[in-house]
């Protein structure tokens, strides 16, 4: 399966599916690029290391979504590689239906949340603050409304008695390289 990834981050994510396909963990599954919609982001450093094309976006006029030309530009690129799977990884935009209409039930989301709890922004902050006994994240399918596309996986991650936000934040996040290796090692 050609897989393109999505992210705006530091790109951990990223590297946890491409150090997964390097140990053969994740079989008859290709990188076959990577796009930011930030322009130094580390996500581009991560598949330089891999090898993989890695691109900055300009993601045009709107801070939360991608629509329009910038939208355009990048489905174009997505087709370009062929990729048959979109992989959202710490993409901090969402993702319209033109977008969502170009790879028809092709997109799938990384959340830190257990949804359909917690949608959107700060998710652990949301839980953490909220009081929550379990936080976790989950693997989903994307849809137009936002965070609420059918649930692939989750991991479970339990709140210490007396943990720091920043501790709860590390843990949900190393749970999350493990879930998405596994959701995507789960897809046909």
């Amino acid at each position: 399966m050609r897989v393109a990834l999505m992210g705006s981050g530091l790109g951990a994510n990223a590297d946890a599916i491409l150090l997964a396909i390097k140990k053969g963990e994740l079989k008859n599954i290709e990188v076959v690029g990577v796009i930011s919609d930030k322009e130094n982001a580390g996500i581009l450093e991560v598949a330089k290391r891999y090898g993989v094309e890695g691109m900055y976006i300009h993601p045009g006029v709107y801070r939360t979504k991608l629509e329009g030309d910038a939208e355009k530009r990048y489905i174009e690129t997505l087709q370009k590689w062929g990729a048959e799977l979109v992989v959202l990884v710490g993409f901090m935009r969402v993702v319209k239906q033109g977008f969502l209409i170009a790879f028809n039930n092709k997109v799938i989301n990384l959340h830190p949340s257990l949804l359909p709890a917690f949608k959107g922004l700060n998710a652990i902050k949301q839980a953490y603050n909220y009081g929550v006994k379990y936080a976790g994240c989950t693997v989903h399918w994307v849809v137009e409304e936002l965070d609420a596309g059918r649930i692939i996986d989750q991991e479970v991650v339990e709140v210490r008695k007396g943990e720091s936000l920043e501790s709860l934040k590390e843990r949900v996040h190393v749970a999350e390289h493990r879930l998405i290796v596994r959701a995507m090692g789960g897809l046909k």
